[in-house]
């Protein structure tokens, strides 16, 4: 299948690691120009290519988030595509819930929340000016479901996908694409982190190796008993990405094995 997107511009945010960090690769491979924002600074990446650029930024906080937008269009120019796949989680198993406080959740909140909303009055007016663009906001089954593991991440991508929402609708008539991504479980330092919360609670009795936890959660929860990896997220990411979507917005995609199926 042709995507088209050589020579497009691609902002993806979070872009070091994981999910962001398959989508920078799928871009490229395409023949796209990405600049990448994260919160890793730029002489870490080891990144060669010279049709990708890095910028360290915070995007909880709205003046480096403004400053980033500027930057970045002096550098590339107008931005066409945005992925947005910067994420955290409490670092703390949440249940049952009241295994938190309410401390524990405003980093997650600033991070997830705020940093989205950030994007979304900097980058929308950026899409707007410049006639068009997509957005794919990376979420999660978790803010499907209620999942107990993490309540404040949880709760975030909820949020995340109530957003994208909003601005589909309004973004529409400027002629933006907005849409949602949900993984499963897919092997992340994020998703390790889950692991890790959960196993520092059990009884020496109970603990489980990464590999165990994962394993047994996938069996018993993902239909086709099978791991989603960073790039068949990215696939998804960069077919929304396309042309090929062009009829395609204010969808929540899940991308999950069949973790989630709604009747």
């Amino acid at each position: 299948m042709l995507l088209d997107l050589g020579e497009s511009m691609a902002l993806v945010i979070g872009g070091s690691s994981g999910i962001g960090k398959a989508s920078v690769d799928a871009f490229l491979e395409e023949g796209a120009h990405v600049a990448i924002w994260d919160i890793v600074p730029a002489d870490s990446q080891h990144r060669s290519d010279d049709r990708c650029v890095h910028f360290q930024v915070d995007i909880s906080d709205l003046a480096a988030v403004e400053r980033a937008i500027d930057e970045t269009e002096s550098a590339v120019g107008s931005i066409d595509h945005l992925v947005h796949a910067a994420a955290i989680g409490s670092g703390k198993y949440g249940f049952p819930y009241t295994n938190l406080n309410p401390h524990d959740w405003t980093r997650v909140l600033d991070v997830n929340v705020t940093g989205m909303a950030n994007i979304a009055h900097t980058v929308g007016p950026h899409m707007v000016r410049h006639g068009g663009g997509t957005m794919v906001f990376v979420a999660s089954v978790a803010g499907q479901i209620g999942s107990q593991t993490d309540p404040p991440y949880s709760a975030s991508k909820a949020a995340n996908i109530n957003l994208a929402q909003i601005m589909a609708k309004d973004l529409a008539i400027s002629g933006i694409r907005v849409n949602t991504v949900c993984p499963g479980m897919v092997k992340t330092p994020l998703n390790r982190l889950v692991w890790q919360s959960w196993n520092e609670r059990q009884p020496a009795d109970r603990k489980l190796t990464y590999e165990e936890w994962g394993d047994e959660k996938i069996r018993r929860l993902i239909p086709l008993e099978t791991w989603q990896r960073p790039e068949d997220i990215a696939d998804m990411i960069l077919f929304l990405s396309s042309r090929r979507a062009a009829q395609v917005t204010g969808q929540t995609i899940n991308v999950d094995g069949g973790f989630v199926m709604h009747s």
